[in-house]
């Protein structure tokens, strides 16, 4: 677990009060692929189980928690390197980011 928890941690720049705030906005809700017509997003679903994993201590994280911070470490750095040029503030780029904890405003 050591290996990933401090890249997880630096991918995921929201706290857990911040991010659960978020993904209750209808931005969070609308951006992000879905599986069909009113489902939850695949980010939006991640975002909920790093809420979960930010709650925790990290003596208590599990090894299906440790997969989860290498889905959300990979999604972060090959989304970061997308960057659309322009201002980014209401983008669906910046939204579905935050939706996995990262917001690219605070960098």
């Amino acid at each position: 677990m050591a290996d990933v928890y401090p890249e997880f941690r630096e991918a995921v720049n929201m706290s857990a009060a911040d991010l659960r705030k978020w993904l209750g906005t209808a931005e969070s809700k609308d951006v992000g692929q879905k599986a069909s017509a009113g489902a939850e997003s695949v980010g939006h679903d991640s975002g909920r189980k790093i809420v979960e994993l930010l709650d925790k201590t990290k003596s208590a994280l599990t090894e299906a928690d440790e997969q989860h911070m290498h889905k959300v470490v990979g999604y972060v750095h090959r989304h970061l390197a997308q960057r659309p040029e322009g201002d980014i503030t209401e983008t669906k780029w910046r939204y579905s980011l935050m939706n996995w904890g990262h917001d690219p405003l605070k960098d």
